[in-house]
Formats: C-alpha cells, sequence, structure tokens
C-alpha cells in the first residue's frame, strides 16, 4: 500500500473572549455564504465536465461579501461535497441492486429446499412466514431502488452541512418528561460549530504558505483573513485587514516539518471548535514530498509480521522470509464496543503502536493485512450472515471491526517507522489457519501458550504477504528432524493416513514415516522353559 500523501498536526487554540467574539463572526459569516453556495451547487445538478459547475461565476459573486481566497476555498468545498455526495448516491444504489437481487434469487426456490452445487448453491427459506416477510422487504427495497436511481437521473444529492446525524438529533431531543441527555439549547451550540467555515487552502508562493489563515513557527502568532463586511474588526492597521490572535500558536508534533513546509511550500489551516469541551483547535495539513514504494520483490526478502484484526484483539505472528513462524504469537488488546470516537481512536492508534514495536524488535520490514472493508456485509449480510439472533450478533460484531480506520492509520503510523503495510486477498484465512496450522504450531510451541485459530490466521495473512501458499507443503519432515533444502519425495502409491504431514484436500499425500530395523530374536526370560535353562528354575531360586 502506498504511503500517505500529507500530514495533518493539531493544536489548540486559547482564546480570549475578544478573540473568541471575532472568530466565531467569521466563522458564522463564512458559513452562510458556504451554505448558500452549496445550494447553487446543488441546483446545477448534473456537472461532469469542468466548467459545467459555473466556478468561476459562483466565486466571483461571493468575492464582493468575503475575499477572492475566501470564495475560492467555499467553492472548491461546495464541488467536493456534492462529487462525494452523488458517489455516496452511485453506492447505494449498486447496494441495493445486490440486495433486492439474492431476495429475489432466494424466492425462486421452494421454502425448505436448495437449488445448484457448490458456489452457486441457493438455498431457500426456512419457512413460509420467513419468506412472506421477504416479500414485503423485496417490495420495500424496490421502491427504495426506485427513488434512487430517479435521482440520479436528475442529479439531486443529499447534502447536509453539519452532519446528518446531528441534524436527525434535534428530533430525538426529550420533550421534558425525562431528563434530557442532551438539551435544545446545547444542541443549538454543537449545530452551529458544525456548521462554521474557517478553513483555508494553502497557497505555495505565499509567504508561510497561506495568505488567509497565516502562522509564523518562530515568532508563534496566527492572523486570519477578515472577510469584505467585517474590516472593521482588524487589530493590524496599515495593510490588508487581518486579525492577529493574542495567544501564542506552537505545534508540539512534527513541529518541524511543518516549520520548514510553511516557509518553503504551502500549508493548510483549518479551526474547528469543539462545543462539548468548550476548546478551538487549529489543524495544518501539508502535502509529503513522494517516496517510491518498493517492489513486492524486495520486501519478501526480509522478516515481516502478519496480523488478523477482529472485534476485540489483534493476533501477530513474526514470519521469516521463508514463511516460517518464529518466537511465539502476540496478541494486542482492542476493546472499543461503548467508547466514545475519541477514545476509539485514541485506544487504536495505541494497538497500532503496538504493533509497530513489535515489528521493530524483530526486525520486520513489512506488516501483512487482510483488505477488508465487510461490503457484502453490508449490502446482503442479512441474506449470507445467518438468521435470527445468531446472525444479528455476528453482523453486529462483523460491522463494528474498523477496519478502514485501522487500515488507514496503520498505513500512516508505519509510514512515519519506515515500515511497509501489504495488503492480502482475506478469503479463507481463517479456516486454512485452523486446518493447516493451529495444530502444528501448538506442538511446537510451548505448552503454556495456546495457539489459537487468530494465530494460525495470522501466519497465513503472513505467508501471502511474502508470495507463499497458505498450505504447508506436503512431505515435511517431523519436528525432531533436520530441515533439508529441497522437498521430500511423495510416492503416490504409498500413503498411509494419519501419519502423513498435512497437505491439500484430496491430493498427493506425503510418505509415511519410516521404521526402523527391526531388532533380532531374542530369547526373553518370561519366555525361556526348563529346557533352555542349565538347571530348573525351582532349584535355581533354592541355590
Amino acid at each position: 500500500m502506498a504511503p500517505p500523501v500529507g500530514a495533518r498536526v493539531r493544536t489548540r487554540l486559547r482564546l480570549t473572549p475578544a478573540d473568541e467574539a471575532v472568530v466565531w463572526a467569521v466563522g458564522v459569516h463564512l458559513g452562510r455564504l458556504a451554505g448558500a453556495d452549496l445550494i447553487e451547487r446543488c441546483r446545477l445538478d448534473h456537472a461532469r465536465r469542468p466548467g459545467d459547475d459555473q466556478r468561476a461565476d459562483r466565486k466571483r459573486a461571493l468575492t464582493a461579501e468575503a475575499s477572492s481566497r475566501w470564495a475560492g476555498a467555499i467553492t472548491r468545498t461546495s464541488n467536493n461535497q456534492w462529487d462525494r455526495a452523488y458517489k455516496n448516491l452511485l453506492e447505494v444504489r449498486t447496494g441495493l441492486r445486490r440486495a433486492t437481487n439474492r431476495i429475489r434469487v432466494r424466492l425462486d426456490v421452494p421454502v425448505g429446499q436448495a437449488r445448484g452445487r457448490g458456489r452457486g448453491r441457493v438455498q431457500g427459506y426456512q419457512t413460509q412466514i420467513e419468506r412472506f416477510r421477504k416479500q414485503g422487504r423485496l417490495q420495500h427495497l424496490q421502491a427504495s431502488l426506485a427513488e434512487v436511481e430517479e435521482r440520479i437521473a436528475q442529479g439531486r444529492v443529499s447534502v447536509c452541512r453539519g452532519g446528518r446525524r446531528l441534524a436527525k438529533l434535534r428530533h430525538a431531543l426529550s420533550d421534558g418528561e425525562a431528563a434530557p441527555a442532551l438539551t435544545e439549547s446545547e444542541w443549538r451550540v454543537r449545530w452551529q460549530a458544525a456548521r462554521l467555515f474557517l478553513h483555508a487552502d494553502g497557497e505555495a508562493g505565499k509567504p508561510w504558505g497561506n495568505e488567509t489563515i497565516r502562522a509564523h513557527p518562530d515568532q508563534q502568532w496566527l492572523e486570519i483573513r477578515l472577510p469584505t463586511p467585517l474590516a472593521h474588526l482588524s487589530n493590524t492597521g496599515g495593510r490588508t485587514p487581518t486579525y492577529r490572535l493574542s495567544c501564542p500558536v506552537v505545534f508540539h508534533h512534527r513541529s518541524e516539518e511543518w516549520a520548514a513546509q510553511a516557509a518553503t511550500g504551502a500549508v493548510r489551516y483549518d479551526i474547528v471548535l469543539d462545543p462539548a469541551k468548550a476548546r478551538w483547535y487549529v489543524d495544518a495539513s501539508w502535502r509529503l514530498p513522494s517516496r517510491p514504494v518498493p517492489a513486492l520483490e524486495e520486501l519478501r526478502k526480509q522478516r515481516g509480521l502478519g496480523l488478523d484484526l477482529n472485534a476485540q484483539h489483534i493476533a501477530c505472528w513474526v514470519l521469516d522470509c521463508c514463511g516460517n513462524p518464529i518466537g511465539a504469537p502476540s496478541t494486542i488488546s482492542l476493546a472499543l464496543d461503548g467508547l466514545p470516537a475519541s477514545t476509539r481512536d485514541g485506544r487504536l492508534r495505541a494497538a497500532v503502536a503496538e504493533v509497530i514495536r513489535l515489528a521493530k524488535a524483530h526486525d520486520c520490514k513489512s506488516i501483512t493485512v487482510e483488505n477488508l472493508d465487510f461490503v457484502d456485509a453490508r449490502q446482503i449480510g442479512r441474506e449470507t450472515l445467518g438468521r435470527s439472533r445468531r446472525g444479528k450478533r455476528f453482523r453486529r460484531i462483523v460491522s463494528g471491526m474498523p477496519t478502514r480506520q485501522f487500515r488507514d492509520v496503520l498505513v500512516g503510523m508505519t509510514a512515519n517507522a519506515d515500515l511497509w503495510v501489504i495488503a492480502v486477498d482475506p478469503g479463507w484465512t481463517s479456516k486454512w489457519g485452523q486446518r493447516y496450522w493451529q495444530e502444528p504450531l501448538n506442538r511446537s510451541t510451548k505448552k503454556t501458550i495456546t495457539v489459537t485459530g487468530h494465530h494460525a490466521a495470522a501466519v497465513v495473512i503472513g505467508r501471502r504477504g511474502l508470495g507463499l501458499g497458505a498450505r504447508r507443503r506436503p512431505g515435511v519432515t517431523q519436528l525432531h528432524q533436520r530441515m533439508g533444502t529441497g522437498e521430500l519425495p511423495a510416492r503416490p502409491g504409498d500413503r498411509a493416513l494419519g501419519l502423513e504431514g498435512p497437505g491439500p484436500p484430496g491430493g498427493q499425500r506425503a510418505t509415511a514415516r519410516p521404521h526402523k530395523t527391526r531388532q533380532a530374536e531374542r530369547i526373553d526370560n518370561r519366555d525361556q522353559v526348563a529346557q533352555d535353562r542349565p538347571v530348573p528354575p525351582v532349584s535355581a531360586l533354592k541355590h
């Protein structure tokens, strides 16, 4: 996977009441303009060719009430929001089509029967009641699909500035009968804070990388370009109306990189408000120089770390370049259920940091993960992942795994640690790990260490990253024997079930363990009779 193309750092702004009033006024004014421009962009419907979105005309209309740079940032944001909403609409249509086709195929099969074999096998519904309910669900999905297709044809998208979840929360507020978790005034503060617009794009040829929101790394000040109607709030006379904050602005994380970028390139700044904590923050982001991605053949010549992401933990195992597990498996806790988003993000980053420390300690150059996003679980999970309470619980566990977020955080943090991430096909990793690796690894490790199926799956994932097969080689020698450079020959006609090494089902089996030469015939004391002794046994006992 390619490393991230940009970096983003955050620091807190300790604003005075006067600073907060000015920043709030600027954000509300620009947020109103951004909302009006988004409405105008949605009115234009389809604008797939350059120039159809009328960005130049919209920018010219906004310049009089803001500035040319603020107008450019607003129009670009509106275009990005419309494009993202249109792509989301296409994804919804794809999911509805898959769900309706799956239900329709199962409805064609009689109740309690199955049709086809192998992967093409289709199972009908278990009862007539379930089939009747699925017919009602099919009609509901078809109506939703018709509505989505009509919106796509007309180019009507749905965009909510501030977030649809927060907008719906307004209708779920308590009416006073019970203690409300969020009052209407508190919701109003959150809603207004989410709709502020304080985002300024970077400019490469300008001093300190930005002329709309500018920060000085050495003198530690931050200035905001004021819109034309708010020019009277400027505290820097004699030049373009700007407002300089009275608090110092210092980025503690990656400060040297930020200072170097501000001195030579473009830097984007975003000022945000966290209403729950009543804190202001400023984010700085910039584009990183491109890094050459090494070839897989180079990474496969060194050790790698295989990861298996699960609902509550991460299973890891280090593998050498030949695909053999090294040392003992590792388990990293990742309990995220019922936690707020900020806590989940912190625990996720802590788990990724532990993964990086493990890879560094064993001189690994790559970390292999599964390329998961559970699209099937969201689209046709009801029809393929089980029924009743058990199926719901399994779908809930699957949907609660932060697969994409984990992969993004892992790629970003490993790039800073000079490591690379390899994403592989997730098919059958757990099944093959339990079948071919769990029992042999349990025998080879200490008795105090229990190798689970997740650890075995991590081995299979790591082997795929190294370009090796998931199955163990047939004919591998036993643990007490030395491993040769070649593969032991397998004799097609000499099979001994139960004694051969694990191999592909139905394939060529390994030869049976060779028996030692039988010892020569010897006379055992308990087999001796009287004529074989010089004296009778009774006489020998008497003497």
